[in-house]
């Protein structure tokens, strides 16, 4: 593990070529030392310096190549595989987001949100979000998400003392990332002893959004008491605004066409059936796909983020560093939304022409409904985590290291709603014959729809008089994850072999569940569009003083062909529910356009929501970890040899309790026959567990051939365990679900950890100071793969009343599944032109399986690799006399991201999510005014690069996000 005091060492002061920065934990003695003294190696140590340089003498550098050179040699130096970054100096950390400045590394790749265009998570060698593993300082970090990988986007960057990113593993540390191991570390007070203080302060603008938001941070490090006592505290709040346009079709279900519904034929009569003793026309025989809802929508996204830390050291004497630091971080996010969406059935589609693939690319659908929709969503995503840490050099040899860390999240404490919506439009006698047509492959183009508006006057398209209340959903995800972490470790050091030994207890405990006003059924209190539509319920025309104005969808995706409506509608979704409410008690008076033969039971006139006990989940999880590693320094034929070899043990006990009930009925809303509402019995615990052990060693060898010429071989296995929100033992059937896509969704308790086996060799080749050339091959066998499939089931015998048989519900589940073959080379050059100033890096990343998606294969448990993506990263910089700009290219071939989609009512399976290709480039600059001073800037998607994604085939949009530029000045004044 490198350390932040590494991460600081040459800073601003001098860089002596023959001196490389080592990678190891600074030792207590070293912490209340020099940051030369620190990390200098001894006299014994026999690093080459790097070939052609000087051994005499000191060179000045300062700013990005200085940071550079610390990563290659931290690279160069560590026993496993490492890649690393470092702070420019204290409070400059070269990005202004984690996981954008680690895509800069060979094999990782970024997943973006897409309503804000923020890098939220990683992908290491094709492997992403629960198989990377995220420190703090050598600890876990808890995270309420319902995962395991944490969202990089509540990370602040900028007084971050430097990223290692181990892939492979360190058994002292942890060896349950399949992917890599993320080691963030934060500044502490004797990595720079004496007074330190760094602030700054820069505001950033979104093209669309239009207004300029802040960012600030403070930074205030000090020793005191003849350097025995050190105080670090840092703030930083910070602010991003997006207005992101998206398109969007929910899901592609797979499923049967009729030959009566295809485009030409002359049936006289169309009554699409599974029955295949019926006449063949009528027969769904024709594998295809066709688009579940289709809609457009503007995102205005409030991003707000606070952080806080601070960290006490204390230093009675040269051999014990005791300390003590707090983590904590804020981030709410506030998103408006504007759109429009257009609800298909497989069965009511006409006039379809499907292509070879059986997608369908045109129809029409009679009746179609319009529903406008906003909604306000907000999240608060909170974590706080205390750590102490005692270290003791006993004497020349000996360190004893013990730290325990308490940590704490939190997803919407307090009673937050999570999302507030309102969703209104026309339908019943006001429905169009409406046309779908795609118009080319989802990276260029969103579908067409046409004969669109009231009856198909596109005239009225957002006519307030025809508009009429429908569906109104609240719902609120509400998850706590507590954990609690002891490590101890034992470090012998002779000449050449160093020894550990160790133990490490983790004992994670996350808490699920979720309010909706789908569980009571209120979200159909007002459903039908009202008496235009000439449907029973619903209220029309709504008070004019709702609407705020529109959204024009003109030019709505630049670059991207196809055409939309003319525009959507601005309104509150809190104004109203408060109008809906104001109309009275439905239960204590006849309120008119209320669903009274809906099943909307006990409903009072408030949006209240109900807890689906479904997805009350409580996980335990405890691990027990030993651990045994030894590094050897030798000869082979006069070339320093590194050898290490690793032994972890690991025991988990796992305990997971739900709450389950049955499907007991299914009516059908006479207001709006789109709707179904389900009964169920009384609920139940369901508790379950499960226990594992498994042995992972590791293998590091580094043979230094020459002072320029190193080789690597490395051998290991790790494992990845299931998400926990994964391991719910109970079956969730919703309450408020649609006609033709009633689905529900298992976990499984009893699922155990990925496992992998893994090796590298690489040569890496230190021809110059600054610069090197790498080549590693990896290879991973992973068996145990959970599998996320979609079977079509009947549940405890009840009725669809649209069909007159048993229901038929797409349950989602997970299972242990099939092994998989990763292989692949990354290659890495840095370059840096003498004292020029100029120089760049370059990266590329070549990856396969022997499991790649099979488009063809409609079977319900189909299995893929998931992450998999060759990409290629280019920096290009100029370092000199105080200024500094670099571009950044990155990019991205496509890839599965994974299986299901927010649609996912398919007769084949889960269905994919495919991620498009991605090209982006960013400008950053600074000048350094003085010698504490500097000004900044930065332009983040520079080329207005978009984010789509695809189903099955590559005309199968499901989403584009365009999220625009951002642009950022800023200063920054340490003293």
């Amino acid at each position: 593990m490198v350390s932040p005091s590494t991460a600081f060492a040459q800073t601003s002061g001098t860089v002596r070529p023959d001196v490389p920065v080592q990678a190891n934990t600074t030792t207590a003695q070293q912490a209340g030392t020099s940051q030369d003294q620190a990390t200098a190696p001894s006299e014994a140590d026999n690093s080459p310096s790097p070939a052609g340089e000087a051994t005499t003498g000191d060179i000045i550098v300062t700013g990005l190549r200085s940071s550079l050179q610390r990563n290659l040699d931290i690279k160069r130096t560590a026993t496993g595989v490492v890649d690393a970054i470092s702070a420019e100096d204290i409070g400059k950390f070269p990005d202004s987001n984690v996981a954008a400045s680690l895509q800069r590394l060979p094999g990782v790749s970024i997943q973006r949100s897409g309503a804000r265009g923020e890098p939220t998570g990683i992908t290491v060698r094709g492997f992403g979000g629960d198989f990377n593993t995220t420190l703090y300082d050598g600890r876990r970090i808890s995270t309420a998400t319902g995962g395991r990988q944490i969202d990089f986007s509540t990370v602040g960057s900028d007084f971050i003392g430097g990223i290692s990113v181990l892939k492979t593993p360190d058994v002292s540390l942890a060896s349950s990332s399949i992917g890599a191991t993320v080691d963030i570390q934060f500044p502490k007070p004797f990595d720079h002893p004496g007074f330190r203080a760094a602030v700054s302060a820069s505001g950033s603008l979104q093209d669309r959004a239009g207004h300029v938001v802040p960012t600030i941070g403070a930074l205030v490090s000090d020793t005191f008491a003849d350097d025995t006592l050190g105080i670090l505290s840092s703030f930083i709040y910070t602010r991003r605004d997006t207005d992101t346009n998206r398109v969007f079709v929910s899901g592609w279900p797979g499923n049967g066409f009729a030959p009566c519904q295809l485009q030409g034929s002359t049936a006289t009569v169309c009554a699409p059936t599974n029955d295949t003793t019926a006449a063949p026309s009528q027969v769904r025989s024709l594998t295809g796909w066709f688009p579940q809802q289709y809609g457009a929508e503007q995102q205005r996204v409030q991003d707000e983020r606070v952080d806080g830390r601070i960290a006490l050291q204390w230093h009675p004497s040269n051999e014990v560093m005791v300390t003590l630091d707090n983590n904590f971080s804020r981030q709410t996010l506030n998103t408006d939304v504007y759109g429009f969406g257009v609800w298909f059935s497989q069965e009511a589609l006409r006039n379809v022409k499907q292509d070879a693939n059986g997608t369908a690319i045109s129809f029409t659908q009679a009746g179609s409904p319009t529903d406008f929709v906003t909604a306000h969503n907000r999240q608060i995503l909170q974590t706080n985590q205390t750590g102490l840490n005692v270290k003791w050099d006993v004497n020349e040899k000996l360190t004893v290291e013990a730290d325990g860390a308490y940590a704490k999240s939190w997803l919407n404490p307090g009673g937050v709603i999570g999302s507030t919506n309102g969703d209104i439009g026309y339908g019943g006698r006001l429905g169009t014959n409406l046309g779908f047509d795609i118009t080319g492959d989802s990276n260029k183009a969103f579908p067409t729809i046409s004969n669109f508006g009231p009856a198909g006057d596109a005239s009225r398209w957002a006519d307030p008089t025809v508009i009429g209340s429908h569906v109104t959903v609240n719902q609120t995800q509400e998850n706590t994850d507590e954990l609690k972490q002891f490590r101890g470790v034992l470090t012998w050091k002779e000449e050449n072999l160093t020894l550990k030994a160790g133990g490490q207890y983790v004992d994670d405990s996350f808490r699920l569940l979720n309010r909706s006003t789908f569980t009571n059924n209120f979200w159909q209190a007002y459903s039908g569009y009202g008496a235009p539509s000439g449907q029973g319920g619903g209220v029309s025309p709504l008070p004019s003083s709702l609407y705020q104005g529109s959204i024009s969808l003109n030019n709505f995706i630049p670059g991207f062909a196809g055409s939309l409506p003319p525009s959507v509608l601005i309104y509150s979704p809190q104004a109203y529910q408060n109008y809906l409410t104001s109309l009275g008690n439905p239960q204590a008076q006849t309120v008119p356009g209320f669903n009274y033969t809906g099943g909307v039971n006990g409903f009072t006139g408030q949006f209240t929501e109900a807890v689906d006990p479904s997805s009350i989940l409580a996980v335990r999880e405890k691990t027990w970890s030993l651990f045994f590693s030894a590094a050897v320094e030798a000869q082979v034929a006069e070339m320093p040899l590194h050898l290490a070899f690793g032994l972890r043990n690991e025991n988990t006990r796992l305990s997971a309790t739900g709450q389950g009930r049955q499907p007991t009925s299914i009516t059908r809303s006479t207001s709006d026959p789109t709707l179904l509402t389900i009964g169920f019995s009384d609920t139940q615990p369901v508790s379950s567990g499960s226990s594992y052990s498994y042995l992972l060693p590791s293998l590091d060898m580094r043979l230094v051939v020459t002072d320029k010429l190193q080789l690597r071989f490395d051998a290991s296995r790790t494992l990845t365990r299931p998400g926990l929100n994964l391991l719910n033992p109970v079956l969730g059937i919703g309450v408020g679900q649609r006609v033709g896509a009633l689905s529900g969704s298992g976990g499984n308790p009893n699922l155990k950890p990925y496992l992998a086996d893994n090796f590298d060799v690489a040569a890496e080749w230190y021809y110059q100071r600054n610069s090197y050339l790498a080549v590693d091959f990896f290879l991973k066998n992973v068996s145990n793969f959970i599998v996320g499939g979609v079977t079509r089931q009947t549940v405890n015998g009840v009725v669809d009343p649209t069909t007159g048989q048993p229901a038929s519900f797409a349950i989602s589940a997970q299972v242990n599944g099939p092994d998989a073959t990763v292989r692949g080379v990354e290659i890495a050059w840095q370059q840096v032109f003498g004292d020029s100033g100029f120089g760049f890096q370059a990266n590329a990343t070549l990856v396969n399986t022997n499991k790649p998606y099979d488009a063809t294969n409609i079977s319900q448990t189909g299995f893929a690799v998931t992450g998999l993506a060759n990409s290629a990263n280019f920096v290009g910089f100029y370092d000199k006399n105080g200024f500094q700009i670099r571009t950044a290219l990155n990019w991205r071939d496509e890839y599965l991201a994974g299986f299901g989609q927010n649609q996912n009512t398919g007769a084949y399976g889960a269905e994919p999510t495919f991620v498009n290709q991605s090209f982006q480039i960013d400008l950053t600059s600074s000048y350094d005014v003085t010698k504490d001073f500097s000004v900044f800037g930065e332009i983040l998607n520079l080329n207005n690069n978009k984010q789509s994604t695809h189903g099955r085939f590559k005309n199968q949009l499901l989403d584009v996000f365009d999220y625009g530029r951002r642009f950022t000045l800023g200063a920054r004044y340490r003293f």
